[in-house]
């Protein structure tokens, strides 16, 4: 009983910090859970990697309340992305077996190293720069403002590159259908880098998005009886709190400081792929 009790609040406190850093950059708290789970607490990765499932859905809905409240997540431009990410991931599983995880592990790391280059050279940006209206985002109407706390001051913003942001965000769908990974870094790139989104609205649209993305998936662990409640349990009170805590904290920080946290993250990513692709790990 009291190595049970030790663990769920082992498992708890990792899983509040795994919010904390989700809803901040929105990537989900999958990113911290799974490799903590399997690697300090010893959990089987079929049982971590659920819980990594449930961390994302967790940090979407304790973050998503407060960002769609504040007007920070633009719904529209989540439903638009989401299509392309649906339509890639169908393409994955389609294609899976006539390709080579390998490759697509290598290119996926290059294409974070380009980005993370990308972002450096942004590190300093407060807030996007002015683009000409694309044709498609004002069709579409996918354009927002929010009232920024750090800043004390309304931003509006219009999203451009609206074609090169459904193609990034389709790759990223049909990366994550063949290799099993989440795409919450492409879904931030896509709408920081080439959408030319205000970056707080590039984090709070992730974590929408990831939410109804991992809730399909989570749905079918559940059928499979894959998911162990002494361990999504305090995954998914753990990640709520910090969640809470992280949307605080991200609403009163600057887009620059957000951006010079996610930098290393990016690289760690890339670092983590390239790894997998050479066959090191």
């Amino acid at each position: 009983m009291g190595n049970l009790v030790y663990t769920a609040i082992s498992i708890l406190i990792i899983s509040i910090f795994a919010g904390i850093f989700g809803s901040l950059l929105g990537l989900g708290g999958g990113m911290i859970v799974i490799p903590a789970l399997t690697l300090l607490m010893g959990v089987d990765i079929k049982y971590a990697i659920t819980a990594g499932l449930i961390s994302v859905i967790s940090t979407s809905s304790g973050s998503a309340v407060v960002y769609v409240r504040d007007k920070i997540t633009n719904i529209r431009v989540g439903m638009f992305l989401e299509l392309a990410t649906t339509i890639g991931a169908l393409t994955g599983a389609l294609v899976a077996g006539f390709l080579q995880p390998k490759i697509l592990y290598i290119l996926f790391a290059l294409q974070l190293f380009y980005s993370a280059y990308s972002m450096i050279k942004k590190r300093n940006q407060e807030l996007p720069e002015i683009r000409s209206i694309h044709p498609m985002a004002e069709k579409l109407k996918l354009r927002g403002e929010y009232y920024d706390k750090a800043l004390n001051q309304t931003i509006t913003y219009q999203a451009s590159s609206v074609y090169g942001g459904f193609g990034l965000m389709y790759l990223a769908g049909m990366i994550s259908a063949l290799l099993g990974i989440g795409s919450g870094s492409f879904k931030v790139i896509a709408m920081d880098h080439l959408m030319n989104l205000p970056m707080k609205v590039s984090t709070a649209t992730s974590n929408f998005m990831m939410g109804v993305t991992a809730a399909a998936s989570a749905g079918i662990y559940l059928f499979r009886g894959q998911i162990d409640p002494k361990i999504a349990g305090p995954v998914a009170i753990g990640v709520v709190i910090g969640a809470t805590i992280g949307t605080k904290l991200m609403q009163r920080m600057r887009s620059v400081t957000l951006r010079k946290i996610f930098i290393p993250v990016l690289l760690y990513v890339a670092v983590e792929m390239l790894l997998q692709g050479l066959g090191v790990k």
